[in-house]
């Protein structure tokens, strides 16, 4: 092939026809290619001639460069020029030949259709980072040459130049395994600091789903749990640290880690967030998080709750109408400076709730309000276990094991019982009034209800017993009004006094002598469970449970 008769236009250097000027310097003019007159070998001060680009020798050229070059011609893509570099790596070609059968290396990188697509077009295209048969990487730039000042497109060849990035691949492999490793890092910290299982409260159905990002940079902080406080009440949590990688599973770790701690104090969801509001500016004073805590109280039919800059809580009632809950909510945790508010909203039988965090309604260049817009709408039409919902919204929400940002979703269904189910369920209540007199009617009306429950012996003169000195502790220390209430399960009976006074009992040890302060102690030592809590409107409410045979 003579290379003196084409004209390779290869990328950013495109040879312009206006200017293919000869260049000369004048004997007056040193340019870059002088050489001082203080230099010994000076020998005249006219500056040695430039030679032009146009004149120096192509295939020279091209045989000295360290890259991989190959010029094809025609259609049938034949041999026409292989350099040294090349003929090195890949050994010299039958010239003339078409080079899917001279150059099997380039039909085993797919090279031929990019081939095609250049002697088309007219116009380079590049092939990045391709690992060859002889186990090194290569940058391949494909670029039309024509022979002299055109032809059609039958006289066009096609100069592959090919760079050797094996060392630029290795290490983008390198980063790509540590990236891989810091991902299945942050994801095994995340799952292991999630609930392995959730705690199953009596008069609830809940399940939880929790996917990770596609990518590292995903693995972030999200988190939910379930938390039964006992009488009967439960806390559900969920929750987001901003950021990610194992940095933001750590931080949510020991954020889940207080929220359990503080849920044990039973305290109203606002005074929650207060706490981990302090505790999240102490853990690092420059990641934020956010989190919904809310309780779940049967006797009230209400989900309350309090959120710190999280997305709203979204119920689905019995006919399909889904309400948003989305005032009062503050700003995230760890931002400090704010009183957090409680809100209510109404969960009856027959509702389902669901909480969860931004990437389920998050997308790019889209309104978050509108994704949230469209999670109401899928769960208006969502039925079934709170599994089976779990899983349809995620469906919905379009999240793919590659998604762009994590996923937590925590489903809570309200159930509608009827039938012989709702007969494990029963509440009995009895208005305390009259003073000390009401001692023995508070035992009379515990043993009557104990009794048309069916329980077993032990276990109604153990209610009763409790029933009486929870009675007996409320009339003595508390105020009105008080209020005895007895509640049944399919798993436990649960004992509850309220008053109007909001001193909660301690349980002390009593010393011989003392002729009170064995009460608490009594129900302690009787009961499964006991606790006390301060109810939002004033006072106090003490209560205890009993674990109920299995059948």
């Amino acid at each position: 092939m003579n290379f003196t008769r084409w004209s390779a236009r290869l990328p950013g250097t495109q040879r312009r026809a206006a200017a293919r000027t000869d260049m000369t310097l004048s004997p007056d003019r040193r340019g870059d290619g002088s050489v001082p007159a203080a230099r010994a070998e000076q020998l005249t001060d006219e500056a040695p001639p430039v030679p032009s680009v146009d004149d120096l020798p192509t295939r020279d050229v091209l045989d000295r460069v360290p890259a991989l070059v190959a010029l094809v011609h025609g259609p049938d893509h034949r041999v026409a020029y292989v350099n040294d570099a090349y003929a090195t790596a890949f050994g010299v070609p039958p010239f003339g030949r078409r080079a899917r059968e001279a150059l099997p290396e380039l039909d085993a990188l797919g090279l031929f259709p990019l081939l095609d697509q250049v002697q088309r077009s007219g116009r380079s295209r590049t092939l990045k980072s391709r690992k060859a048969p002889d186990g090194r990487s290569y940058t391949f730039t494909c670029t039309p040459v024509t022979e002299g000042d055109g032809g059609d497109r039958g006289d066009r060849g096609v100069l592959v130049f090919a760079t050797d990035v094996t060392d630029h691949a290795e290490a983008a492999a390198r980063l790509r395994a540590s990236e891989r490793r810091q991902r299945e890092t942050a994801v095994t910290l995340q799952r292991s600091l999630l609930p392995q299982e959730l705690e199953e409260p009596d008069d609830l159905r809940v399940a939880a789903t929790y996917h990770p990002g596609g990518t590292e940079a995903a693995v972030g902080g999200d988190w939910y749990d379930v938390i039964t406080l006992g009488g009967g009440r439960t806390a559900l949590v969920i929750g987001d640290v901003m950021g990610r990688g194992v940095r933001a599973a750590a931080i949510m770790g020991q954020l889940r880690t207080a929220v359990r701690a503080y849920a044990r104090l039973d305290l109203p969801p606002h005074e929650i967030l207060q706490l981990l509001d302090g505790l999240a500016a102490e853990i690092d004073a420059n990641q934020i998080a956010t989190c919904v805590y809310a309780i779940h109280d049967p006797n009230e039919g209400r989900l309350v709750y309090a959120s710190a800059g999280h997305l709203p809580i979204l119920v689905r009632d019995e006919t399909g109408t889904v309400q948003r809950a989305d005032e009062p909510t503050g700003p995230p945790l760890g931002t400090g400076g704010w009183i957090h508010a409680s809100g209510s909203i109404a969960l009856t039988p027959g509702s389902t709730a669901v909480l969860y965090t931004d990437g389920l309604v998050e997308r790019r260049n889209e309104d978050l309000d509108e994704g949230i817009t469209a999670l109401e709408r899928a769960l208006s039409g969502a039925t079934g276990s709170p599994q089976v919902v779990c899983d349809r919204l995620v469906r919905s929400a379009g999240v793919t094991p590659d998604h762009d940002d994590d996923v937590a979703v925590l489903v809570l269904q309200h159930p509608a019982r009827k039938g012989a189910e709702a007969e494990l369920f029963r509440n009995a209540t009895l208005e305390l009034l009259g003073g000390v007199e009401a001692a023995p009617r508070a035992r009379a009306f515990a043993s009557g209800v104990l009794t048309s429950w069916r329980f077993p012996t032990e276990l109604h003169d153990l209610g009763v017993l409790a029933a009486s000195e929870l009675v007996a502790n409320s009339l003595q220390h508390g105020t009105p009004p008080m209020r005895l209430r007895l509640r049944r399960t399919d798993r436990r009976l649960i004992i509850e006094v309220t008053d109007g006074d909001d001193h909660l009992p301690r349980r002390r040890r009593a010393e011989p002598g003392d002729e009170s302060g064995r009460g608490i102690a009594i129900v302690a030592t009787i009961a499964s469970h006991w606790g006390s809590r301060r109810t939002p409107g004033g006072g106090k409410s003490v209560w205890c449970e009993f674990a109920l045979p299995k059948p």
